[in-house]
């Protein structure tokens, strides 16, 4: 495998600026190495490792449910596993996820604004939306966007 092969694999990211307004920006993680996980594994494209405590859950969100205006409770990573969700930031983006997309939430601190704070977020259609949540329970909040390469 060439590094022109190299992966480009995206995702959204909402975060707080200096104001405590929340903002989303889609980036790419980028920086993958070729190797092994091991035990004999053919090697595969490994991005970097965030270590630490974290908590990883499964939630089903119900056709029709809406996170009224909040923040994220830590800075996590959400992946849709099946459904589709959307997450509206204070400066009014709102983009919609399906399986296997990421958003990572890094909108704590933020500033109640016309009466937003946070994000808002949804289900999207006739179906639950199933999410995986993995929440990171000692890394801080990133103050920028795009900070997973």
């Amino acid at each position: 495998m060439s590094e022109q092969s190299k992966p480009k694999v995206p995702y959204w990211h909402i975060w707080t600026d200096q104001d405590g307004v929340s903002h989303q920006k889609q980036c790419h993680m980028t920086e993958f190495e070729l190797g092994s996980m091991g035990g004999g594994a053919d090697p595969q494209w490994k991005g970097n490792k965030t270590t630490g405590k974290m908590t990883t859950m499964v939630t089903v969100q119900p056709v029709g449910w809406v996170g009224e205006w909040h923040e994220n409770p830590k800075p996590q990573w959400i992946i849709p596993l099946s459904g589709r969700w959307s997450v509206e930031s204070m400066d009014r983006t709102k983009i919609e996820l399906g399986p296997g997309q990421l958003s990572f939430g890094g909108d704590q601190h933020c500033q109640e604004k016309d009466g937003r704070k946070g994000h808002r977020s949804a289900t999207v259609g006739n179906e639950p939306a199933v999410l995986m949540v993995v929440q990171f329970e000692d890394i801080p909040t990133p103050k920028s966007p795009c900070v997973f390469k």
